[in-house]
Order: structure tokens, then C-alpha cells, then sequence
């Protein structure tokens, strides 16, 4: 018997592999690296500079809210993927079955927001980019076509 969200299953030892082969884990570490790798490559190469100016200008469309915003929600995003991997940690210790559902809808609640935010991030980024005149982004075009492209895969990691 499970019990309440797995209620009966409270206090055991904590196995490392059998923790790591879990489907909620494994989804959680893939959008960790996910989110890593799109808020690296903005944070990275997400800005750029033409020749005529001095500042430093967003790659995309020099919309510096693109930047932000794609910094912005890999950044909050790989918190919460380090904040719900303790949570998954601790959760079999959990004996109380309202604090083990708070939880599980919180868990459920921010997935389902990220999701959500994540697809925005990649429509925004994806009309940006496609506003973006090719001879202003030499070297960094990898980096914007990465940014968008793992933005996409974390809408289904989220």
C-alpha cells in the first residue's frame, strides 16, 4: 500500500541509485541543465557590441528584455530544480500526509507555471531572433540558436 502521497513509505534509508532512477528526479536534473545551458549561453554570449557604439547591445533584435527575461527564467529555474531535488531528498522522511500534499502541489503548481513561462521564453526569444539582422551576430549566433533551442526542450522537461 502506498498510502497518501506515499505516506507509508516515511522514515526508510535513503538509497542513492534507487533515488536517482526515479522518473521526478531525473525529469528535475535534465531541466537543471537545461535551464544551465540557456541562461549560460545569454549570460555568456547574450550580449555583443557593433562597431559604432560602445555599449553592449542583446543579441536578439537588441531587445534587452529577450536577454533578461531568457536570464531571468534559467536562472529562477535552476534554483527551484536545486530547491524540489532537497525537497525530493527529504520527502520520504515526510510523515505528515498535509505537509507531503502541499508539497506535491507546490511541485506540481511551479511545473506547471515553468512550463508555461518556458514556452513564452522560447516564443519570445524565437520572434526576437527573427527580427535579428545577420551581419550584427558574428560569432555569438551558436550561443542565441542554443538559448532557443533548449528553452524549447525545457517545456517538456518542465
Amino acid at each position: 500500500g502506498g498510502g497518501a502521497y506515499g505516506a507509508a513509505k516515511a522514515g526508510g534509508a535513503f538509497d542513492l541509485v534507487r533515488f536517482v532512477q526515479q522518473p521526478q528526479v531525473l525529469a528535475r536534473i535534465v531541466s537543471a541543465i537545461f535551464a544551465l545551458i540557456v541562461f549560460a549561453c545569454l549570460v555568456g554570449d547574450g550580449y555583443t557590441n557593433v562597431a559604432e557604439h560602445e555599449r553592449l547591445f542583446c543579441v536578439f533584435n537588441h531587445n534587452e528584455d529577450a536577454c533578461r527575461y531568457g536570464i531571468g527564467i534559467g536562472v529562477l529555474a535552476f534554483l527551484a530544480c536545486i530547491f524540489f531535488f532537497m525537497v525530493d531528498i527529504y520527502f520520504p522522511q515526510i510523515s505528515n500526509t498535509t505537509d507531503r500534499k502541499y508539497l506535491v502541489l507546490a511541485d506540481l503548481g511551479f511545473s506547471g507555471l515553468w512550463t508555461f513561462l518556458w514556452f513564452v521564453g522560447f516564443c519570445f526569444l524565437t520572434n526576437q531572433w527573427s527580427w535579428t539582422r545577420a551581419e550584427e551576430v558574428y560569432i555569438v549566433a551558436d550561443s542565441a540558436r542554443a538559448a532557443i533551442t533548449f528553452s524549447f526542450f525545457s517545456i517538456f522537461s518542465w
